[in-house]
């Protein structure tokens, strides 16, 4: 692990996708991107504009946000002043959980996520190639939504990007081990990130910092691990195993609600 321009890079994952980037596809099987970091842009603009949007309609409050977090059940909040029934996951806005991880109310939330973003998916999207970077990133967080979904409380909202990128944290050391690189230096960088999260569990959400990691993980796994002979099969075999056990466990989770 060594310092980047911001925060700090992979030498060996780099380097393994810098031998991609001569080849027609990456090392994992992925089409080679022309201009990685296409991907990643995307989805900081994407979760910037969501954050104006929210600030426009009100921040903390709004009638927006209460729409894109997620809320587990019905619970009553103040909004826009007034008190206020707001329909969760369980009450069929099945939407949140994929909105929340666009959503952020405060500056040094969206800050510290999209810079986080902005180290991470570039690495990522060059070893994997856009479509595998994207559901590597979207599943990550969608396991994160789910954990929080069954962790927090029934009453509790819960907004941000976190999960999906403890996922690009899970799915970078997954390929640190695989090409034997620097694994101490990233174990030790995402173990600060993870007392940072328990010191501040008042306000941060463990549950969707460790589902996201843990979704890394495996979705890492079965991206950097699946056999070279029909690889793409065997990936997209394992994403949809994955994909469906997450979408079971919140249709376990909303019965046990309703």
């Amino acid at each position: 692990m060594r310092s980047a321009a911001v925060g700090f890079q992979c030498p060996d994952c780099v380097a393994e996708g810098a031998r991609s980037t001569r080849q027609a596809r990456t090392a994992y099987g992925g089409t080679r991107p022309t201009r990685p970091g296409a991907v990643t842009q995307l989805l900081i603009a994407a979760n910037v504009s969501i954050f104006v949007l929210v600030l426009a309609a009100g921040g903390v409050g709004s009638v927006l946000l209460s729409k894109l977090a997620l809320v587990p059940l019905r619970t009553g909040l103040v909004i826009e002043g007034r008190p206020t029934l707001v329909e969760g996951v369980a009450d069929g806005a099945v939407w949140q959980l994929v909105t929340s991880m666009f959503t952020h109310v405060e500056i040094w939330h969206i800050g510290f996520n999209m810079l986080a973003l902005f180290i991470l998916g570039p690495q990522l999207e060059l070893l994997l190639g856009r479509a595998r970077f994207l559901a590597l990133y979207l599943m990550s967080g969608l396991v994160g939504s789910a954990a929080v979904y069954w962790l927090s409380a029934p009453n509790s909202l819960t907004i941000g990007a976190s999960g999906a990128i403890f996922g690009l944290m899970g799915a970078l050391l997954v390929v640190a081990v695989k090409v034997k690189g620097d694994v101490q230096s990233l174990l030790t960088l995402v173990a600060i990130n993870l007392v940072i999260t328990v010191l501040g569990s008042s306000f941060i959400s463990w549950q969707g910092h460790l589902g996201g990691f843990v979704g890394g993980l495996v979705i890492g796994g079965v991206l950097v691990y699946a056999p070279r002979r029909r690889r793409t099969a065997w990936q997209v075999a394992g994403l949809t195993v994955v994909g469906l056990l997450t979408l079971a466990a919140i249709a376990v989770r909303t019965l046990t609600l309703t």
